[in-house]
């Protein structure tokens, strides 16, 4: 019964993306970060409806399945309708899978904090990055922004102080350690690879300097 819940958020997003691809069919950046945005919150929501490690797990596997899957028959090209060659979604798709494995019942606030950094963090950054002008740079081919770099570096420090004040973890200059780390990874996004490293990073760090379990 859970699992209605979280399909139904699911097909709620996709939805939502493709009513955006039908105005603005040329902005294939944008339509791809809403799904990257838009799925955050399932996370804590799978955790408020009580969804065990092991569901989570198979039902992570099996997305990372047919996200691998849709790379080669491209059965929806929304996920991965980008201008540059990329495997983020699989990226992303496995991270979790970790992230999952490693903190779901031992440490669910790293979890978050390794997943929002990456969903709103590089999310946004990469919104703000495409559709705001501001001094840029090329960093192994890839094209990073100031303001882009500045709203993952400002995202980040809003996830970790948010989860740590709401959880009453002592907030201290680990904060913005955690957050430049992150910034500094997600700079590294050849192929796709920062969707794996920053979520991995960020958890581990969160988990290492915050939380101590």
């Amino acid at each position: 019964m859970n699992f209605i819940f979280i399909f139904i958020y699911i097909f709620i997003i996709f939805f939502i993306s493709i009513i955006y691809k039908r105005f603005n069919p040329n902005n294939k950046e944008a339509l791809r970060k809403i799904i990257h945005i838009g799925i955050g919150p399932l996370i804590p929501l799978a955790k408020f409806l009580d969804v065990d490690q092991t569901s989570a797990l198979c039902f992570t596997g099996i997305v990372s399945l047919l996200t691998f899957i849709n790379y080669q028959s491209k059965l929806f090209p929304t996920i991965e309708d980008v201008d540059r060659k990329s495997y983020g979604t699989l990226f992303y798709c496995l991270s979790l899978f970790i992230l999952i494995y490693l903190y779901w019942n031992k440490d669910p606030t790293s979890l978050f904090a390794g997943f929002f950094i990456m969903t709103f963090g590089d999310g946004f950054a990469g919104l703000i990055g495409k559709n705001f002008q501001s001094k840029s740079w090329f960093f192994f081919n890839q094209k990073k922004s100031l303001f882009g770099t500045m709203t993952m570096f400002i995202t980040s420090l809003i996830v970790i102080f948010g989860l740590s004040y709401f959880q009453k973890y002592s907030l201290n200059i680990n904060i913005f350690f955690i957050a430049f780390i992150s910034t500094v990874i997600e700079q590294f996004s050849i192929f796709g690879l920062d969707n794996f490293f920053v979520p991995i990073s960020a958890a581990f760090f969160f988990n290492y300097f915050i939380t101590g379990l």
